[in-house]
């Protein structure tokens, strides 16, 4: 049956798959929420302080985001002092984001969000969690496939 989620099938994995990501989503905001941030804003902070400079343009394809959506993002990081946008030498169109010294600041008093990972995944051995990794990231993979047309 096309719609069966029963709890023994497929439709069960993609169900568990789904709550278990909204699960660590509500943690993180419930973290995050106190500094101000929404959980994109946070991805675009840890971008910046981890790899350096990030052209704007990236952020869309790294966060898998509207680029409408990554423009609100970036703007309300501005706004808030936390990201500056430079202008592009070849084309001024183009924005280089990189932290403020306010942005380097919080992002050192942001919690360490690791607690979600153990909460998670805490007690269970680390070849379940390799192998949990390895078949949502094929699942995705075939699925991304499947949506650009390379496959039936």
């Amino acid at each position: 049956m096309a719609n069966n989620f029963d709890e023994d099938g497929v439709g069960s994995l993609s169900v568990w798959a789904k709550r278990c990501y909204l699960a660590g989503r509500a943690l993180m905001e419930d973290a995050l929420r106190p500094h101000g941030l929404g959980t994109t804003q946070y991805y675009v902070l840890h971008r910046l302080a981890t790899a350096g400079p990030t052209m704007q343009r990236d952020f869309a394809r790294l966060l898998q985001v509207e680029r409408a959506t990554m423009s609100i993002v970036i703007a309300a990081l501005v706004k808030k002092g936390l990201v500056e946008q430079i202008p592009d030498a070849v084309d001024q169109r183009q924005k280089l984001l990189r932290l403020t010294a306010a942005g380097a600041i919080l992002w050192k008093e942001l919690p360490d969000l690791g607690f979600i990972r153990d909460a998670a995944f805490g007690g269970l051995s680390e070849t379940d969690i390799q192998t949990a990794a390895r078949v949502l990231r094929t699942a995705t993979e075939r699925l991304q496939r499947r949506l650009k047309g390379d496959m039936p």
